[in-house]
Order: C-alpha cells, then sequence, then structure tokens
C-alpha cells in the first residue's frame, strides 16, 4: 500500500507522521487490497480537519474528520473508513457467488435428446 501524508498551513512533526501512519496501516485489518491511502491535513484557525481517501479496486473510499484536535481528526476519519471497508467487502462477498452461479449455470447444460453425443 502505498501511503502519502499532505500537510496544509502548518509543519508535519514526525510523532504525528507516526500515528497517523500506524492508523493508516491499522486498515488492511478490516481489507487487505488496498492500493493506496492519501491523508490530507489541513490547519484552519482553531479547526484542525483530516480528509482520508483510500484507492481500492474500482472505487476510492473518503473519510473525513474535523475537531479542534488534529490526532482526534485523524482517528474520526479512519473510524469512518473502517466502516465503508467493512460494507464495501461485505459487497465484494454478496456480488462474487453470483458470478459464480452464473458461470456453472452457463457450462453445465443438460443434455437433451436432440444433442449428438460422439464416444
Amino acid at each position: 500500500m502505498q501511503k502519502m501524508i499532505t500537510a496544509r498551513h502548518f509543519d508535519l512533526t514526525p510523532e504525528l507522521r507516526e500515528k497517523a501512519e500506524a492508523q493508516i496501516d491499522g486498515l488492511t485489518r478490516y481489507f487487505d487490497n488496498i492500493i493506496s491511502a492519501d491523508l490530507i491535513l489541513d490547519v484552519e484557525r482553531h479547526r484542525r480537519k483530516a480528509e482520508l481517501r483510500v484507492r481500492v479496486y474500482k472505487d476510492v473510499l473518503t473519510g473525513t474528520g474535523e475537531t479542534d484536535d488534529m490526532y482526534n481528526s485523524i482517528a474520526m476519519a479512519v473510524d469512518k473508513l473502517k466502516g465503508q471497508l467493512k460494507k464495501y467487502k461485505g459487497k465484494l462477498k454478496e456480488k462474487k457467488p453470483e458470478q459464480i452461479a452464473d458461470v456453472t449455470e452457463e457450462t453445465t447444460r443438460p443434455i437433451t435428446d436432440d444433442d449428438e453425443i460422439d464416444i
């Protein structure tokens, strides 16, 4: 998984970077096939905003958090993404059995009297 952290309007401290990377790495517990994660941290007056975009196969999931503490904002954005990843994984599991059923119906056609059988 590729991780990119961007800080706007403030200097990113090593402690904040480590904490953010640890929380992003924790998302793999909910979905293994994450392609990339982009975290944008922004400071506007008294607001601390974190926006996390996670790219998975054919989709981009986004979670945002806004509080007066940057650590809480990151945690909020990660929590929102955890729910989205669970839902996305559930949709993939629901879709897969249907695709398998469609393929087996096409390949296992019953033999009729009109079919010629060569032995």
